[in-house]
């Protein structure tokens, strides 16, 4: 799909209320196939590889990954596909890219669900200091190639209950992962990364359709986060997985598919 001047893997299951799925950081739109699944009877599930990812172009320049362009990239996704409003999932990077269409575009939400996500960092100073951790971070891709950014990846404490999958689980994620290209990684670091982001706390008051916060037990820090977002949005739920991590739809696919068609049919 020809999308702003850029080439965007796009992928449709089923034909009720749209869900627009976003994935996370060296994921693509493989990662939500068990939500897919769940979800596909009772929704029109739109799943996007984001610019930098998966079969999605990766342009050379890293302003074309900026979070607000990027969410406009995903206006123009639904305008081509008739689609005037929707309910919007993201994980991760796609949570805040989530949250970036939904501050933009708030007239096409639906319902948002935020899975381990954040409105960005707070202070100038704290994104100047993640700008500089990020660079440092596509520094190491570009030197170093997919395979070895990937090994230290997965080895991030943030994903330490990953290692608690079956490894044909594990082995998928890491298919996935090494099936990105280094110099997209990068400039998604570099142009949608959490230090180049606007925050978004300032704006969390203005969004009043229905909000479902998810994070796991384990990832004390997002589960923070989500508590203080939960003060802020107006309409939201809080939802804490038990045994799980980070990236809960991989960690626990049928807790996290029902939760989220309970929220998206009946709240």
């Amino acid at each position: 799909m020809r999308i702003n001047g850029l080439e965007y893997h796009v992928e449709t299951a089923g034909d009720e209320e749209p869900l627009l799925l976003l994935h996370g950081f060296t994921g693509n739109g493989n990662t939500w196939n068990d939500t897919v699944a769940m979800l596909r009877d009772e929704f029109c599930c739109i799943v996007v590889d984001i610019i930098g990812h998966g079969k999605t172009e990766k342009p050379d320049d890293p302003g074309r990954y900026d979070i607000t362009k990027a969410a406009a990239d995903l206006r123009a996704v639904l305008q081509a596909l008739g689609i005037r409003r929707a309910s919007v999932l993201g994980y991760s990077m796609g949570g805040r890219l989530a949250l970036t269409f939904a501050v933009r575009y708030p007239q096409m939400v639906d319902k948002l669900v935020l899975e381990s996500a954040s409105p960005g960092l707070k202070t100038e100073a704290e994104r100047l200091a993640r700008r500089e951790r990020d660079e440092q971070l596509a520094e190491r891709i570009l030197a170093g190639g997919i395979e070895a950014f990937v090994s230290h990846w997965e080895n991030l404490p943030l994903f330490a209950s990953q290692k608690q999958l079956p490894a044909g689980v594990r082995g998928k994620i890491r298919k996935q992962r090494l099936e990105n290209d280094p110099a997209g990684l990068a400039n998604s670091l570099r142009g949608m990364g959490t230090g180049a982001q606007p925050s978004w706390w300032g704006r969390l008051s203005e969004l009043h359709f229905p909000v479902l916060l998810a994070t796991g037990e384990w990832d004390a820090k997002f589960c923070r986060i989500a508590g203080e977002m939960e003060e802020r949005l107006p309409n939201a739920k809080k939802i804490i997985f038990p045994h799980a991590g980070h990236a809960i739809h991989v960690e626990d696919p049928k807790k996290f598919g029902t939760m989220v068609k309970g929220f998206l049919k009946n709240c």
